[in-house]
């Protein structure tokens, strides 16, 4: 079922949108069903490329390696290659036909560089994602690109589910606002006016998160008893190439037809 142009018209003001993907048939429950189980099997496999949260530095992640919790998996990289329903997912003609109608353009390409991953949070060593954009540390001729995070599982304010600002997408947000790491100083008298904005995503399993590489987002760690899993894409459209010698640039992407 194609975006109507109100949902079109609400990404383009809010910087995100939310859709049920069985409803909209972007997968059914089976697939869904098949893509839960293969995330747990992955996480119990473990096998590389992945992020572990003591690489982070983030708040409440494991000091090292050797401290309790040090070996815990916060994303499993490279997630286009590692399990045919997650490709099947990542390419199917609903997303990639969403994408088109977001970008206003026919050509989309899937990055392998950025997110391209499973994310995971663990309800024990889990840590804090602090405010940021994702385009920090992309380097794109424009800033235009979208991510596609699909719930494996319910998301909430138990388990970390993310909190965005609505519209900050659209902001010009001075660098003296940020920290050394690119995360937005909560600090600031600016920042905390534009904070006081920030909404809650809660997300049922299923549901389809698209939302704009600028757009403002954090997340706190799992409190629930369970590991919240999702699966996470990113995209742009084929007239915007990543720039020549960046690591976004250093696997080709995939050219994706809607």
């Amino acid at each position: 079922m194609p975006l109507t142009p109100d949902e079109v018209a609400q990404f383009q003001t809010q910087g995100f949108l939310i859709l049920n993907a069985p409803e909209r048939g972007f997968i059914d429950a089976a697939q869904l069903t098949r893509m839960q189980q293969a995330a747990e099997q992955q996480l119990a496999e473990a096998q590389q490329p992945l992020e572990l949260e003591t690489s982070t530095g983030y708040p409440g992640a494991p000091d090292s390696l050797q401290a309790l919790g040090g070996n815990t998996i916060r994303r499993l990289l490279g997630a286009h290659g590692r399990q045919r329903s997650w490709q099947a997912w990542a390419t199917n003609k609903a997303v990639v036909g969403s994408l088109a109608a977001l970008f206003g353009a026919d050509g989309v390409v899937l990055n392998r560089v950025h997110h391209n991953c499973l994310m995971t949070k663990n309800p024990r060593f889990s840590s804090a994602t602090g405010w940021h954009q994702d385009i920090r540390y992309w380097a794109f001729e424009a800033p235009e690109l979208i991510s596609v995070w699909l719930a494996l599982g319910d998301e909430n304010d138990s388990n970390g589910a993310l909190r965005v600002v609505p519209g900050s997408h659209r902001l010009h947000l001075a660098t003296e606002r940020f920290d050394d790491r690119l995360f937005l100083d909560p600090g600031h008298a600016e920042n905390q006016g534009l904070l006081a904005q920030a909404v809650d995503l809660t997300m049922a399993g299923g549901d389809v998160l698209f939302f704009h590489c600028k757009l403002l987002h954090s997340a706190a760690p799992n409190h629930s008893g369970q590991t919240k899993y999702s699966l996470v894409f990113t995209y742009h459209d084929g007239r915007n190439a990543p720039l020549p010698g960046s690591r976004s640039a250093a696997l080709a992407g995939i050219a994706l037809s809607g």
